[in-house]
C-alpha cells in the first residue's frame, strides 16, 4: 500500500493511536516497536476494541481485512504524518530550545486560538513520534498548527523539521540541558540551531529574542525575521514589569499580568505577543489571552498547603534552569524559604560540576533550608542536607515538615519531586 492510499485510508478513520489503552472507534492503529515491547502483538487486541485497521510490520500478526502490513511502522507513520502536512492547508509554528519549549507553546496557542482554528502539541509529545502524532492530529479547517519539538542529540532537529516543513520558527533559548547528547553547550547550540538551517534554507520567517546575543549572532544575516526587544527601538517593544513573583510586562500602552512565576517565564510571554501581533490580534485580545493562561502539569505551579506556598516546578530541570529558578526564588518576597532541588539529568562527564555548582549556589543564596536529593546532589560537597533517595528524605521529613513555609520544589522529570506534596 502506498502512503498515498495509506493516507486515503487515514482520512477515513477518525484518530491515530500507538496505545491500545487509548483505542477509540474507527482510529487508526500503529503497532510500533520498543526496547522492551513489540506493538505487532496487540494488533488482535487493538481491533477487537475498535479499530478500523492495526498497522503492523510482523508478517505473523497479518491479516487480511484487519491489519495493513508495512515494512517498518515507525517510518510509516512519520511518512504519512508529512504526507498529510503537505495535504493540509494549515500553517506550521515550530518551535524548539533548552528550556521553556512547552510553556511557549502553550501561550502561543492561547494567543493564536482566539482567532484561529489551531492544533498544538499535546504535553510535550515533542519526539519522533510525538511530532508525527501532532501533525496528524491536523483537521480540514485547522488554520494554524503549534508543534514543539525536542532534542537530546545532533542532527535531530534537522530530522524533525524534514517531517514538519515548517513555515514559522522559534528557539526559545540555548542552555545547557541534554549535554551528555549534545556533547558540550556549543553542541547545544549547533542541535537547535538546525531549525535556523531548514528555514533559512526554504525562505521561511524566523520569531526570535532579540535580547539574546547567542540568537542575533546566528541570525544576524538572517533575511525573514521578526523579534520582540526591551531595548532595540527597531523590533517590538515589550518592557519587563518585574515578577513578583507573576510576570508582568507591557507592550504598545497596554500592561499584561500574567499568572506565571520567575523572570524566566518573561520571554515566553514575549513571544506569545509578538506572533499574535504578526497574526493580527489584536492587543487588548492578546492580554486576555496571555492573563487567562494557567500553568499546569508541574511547571512553576503555586500550589497552598498546610500553610506552605509551594512553588511546583518539578517537570524538568537542567543547571540553567535550575539557576533561574534559584535566582528568581531567592529575589521574591517571603520569609520561612525551603528549597527542595532533585538531581538533574543527561549531563554526561559535566555532571559532578554542575550539580557542585548549583548546590554552592542554594547555599550562597542563604536560603532557610535547604535539601538536595539524588545521587548526584548526594555527592557533592556541601554543607546543605543531603539525601541520596527519595525513601531517605521521606523519613526525615516525617515530623520534620516545613510549616508557614514559601517553597520550591524543583528537579528532573525521573526525581518525579511532586511527591514531596505527600510529605508537606
Amino acid at each position: 500500500m502506498t502512503i498515498h492510499e495509506l493516507h486515503k485510508v487515514f482520512l477515513e478513520s477518525h484518530s491515530v493511536s500507538t496505545d491500545t489503552r487509548n483505542i477509540t472507534a474507527n482510529c487508526l492503529f500503529f503497532a510500533l516497536r520498543g526496547d522492551n515491547f513489540n506493538g505487532n502483538e496487540y494488533a488482535k487486541e487493538a481491533i477487537k476494541k475498535g479499530a478500523r485497521y492495526a498497522v503492523v510490520d510482523d508478517p505473523t500478526y497479518h491479516s487480511d481485512g484487519e491489519t495493513i502490513l508495512v515494512t517498518d511502522t515507525l517510518k510509516t507513520l512519520q511518512e504519512l504524518a508529512n504526507f498529510h502536512r503537505k495535504y493540509s492547508s494549515a500553517k506550521v509554528i515550530a518551535l524548539t530550545g533548552s528550556n521553556g519549549k512547552t510553556t511557549t507553546k502553550e501561550l502561543i496557542n492561547a494567543v493564536l486560538s482566539v482567532k484561529y482554528k489551531t492544533v498544538a502539541t499535546k504535553g510535550n509529545l515533542n519526539n519522533h513520534i510525538g511530532v508525527p502524532l501532532t501533525l496528524l492530529n491536523i483537521k480540514p479547517d485547522t488554520q494554524l498548527a503549534i508543534l514543539e519539538m525536542g532534542a537530546n542529540h545532533k542532527l535531530e532537529i534537522k530530522f524533525l523539521c524534514s517531517l514538519v516543513e515548517p513555515d514559522f520558527g522559534y528557539i526559545t533559548n540555548f542552555g545547557k540541558a541534554h549535554i551528555e547528547g549534545f556533547g558540550s553547550e556549543e553542541g547545544v547550540i549547533t542541535g537547535k540551531s538546525e531549525l535556523y538551517q531548514f528555514l533559512l534554507s526554504n525562505h521561511k520567517t524566523v520569531f526570535f529574542n532579540g535580547d539574546d546575543p547567542i540568537q542575533r549572532e546566528k541570525l544576524k544575516d538572517y533575511p525573514n525575521k521578526l523579534g520582540y526587544s526591551q531595548d532595540d527601538p527597531n523590533l517590538f517593544k515589550i518592557k519587563s514589569l518585574g515578577a513578583h513573583p507573576f510576570v508582568a510586562l507591557e507592550s504598545h500602552g497596554i500592561k499584561i499580568q500574567s499568572s506565571l512565576i520567575g523572570n524566566y517565564n518573561f520571554t515566553n510571554c514575549c513571544v506569545a505577543i509578538l506572533i499574535g501581533d504578526y497574526f493580527k490580534i489584536p492587543m487588548v485580545d492578546i492580554k486576555i489571552a496571555v492573563e487567562r493562561y494557567q500553568p499546569k502539569n508541574n511547571r512553576s505551579q503555586i500550589i497552598h498547603k498546610n500553610d506552605n506556598q509551594i512553588i511546583l516546578d518539578a517537570y524538568n530541570a537542567n543547571p540553567t534552569s535550575m539557576k533561574a529558578a534559584l535566582e528568581n526564588f531567592a529575589a521574591m518576597e517571603g520569609e520561612n524559604k525551603t528549597i527542595f532541588i532533585g538531581d538533574m539529568f543527561e549531563l554526561g562527564d559535566t555532571a559532578a560540576k554542575e550539580h557542585q555548582y548549583i548546590a554552592d549556589l542554594a547555599a550562597a543564596s542563604k536560603f532557610d533550608t535547604v535539601y538536595l536529593i539524588g545521587e548526584n546532589f548526594f555527592n557533592t560537597q556541601s554543607p546543605l542536607l543531603k539525601f541520596k533517595t527519595f525513601g531517605d528524605l521521606s523519613k526525615h521529613l516525617k515530623n520534620r515538615a516545613p510549616k508557614g513555609s514559601n517553597v520550591l520544589i524543583k528537579g528532573s522529570r525521573g526525581m518525579a519531586l511532586e511527591r514531596i506534596l505527600d510529605l508537606i
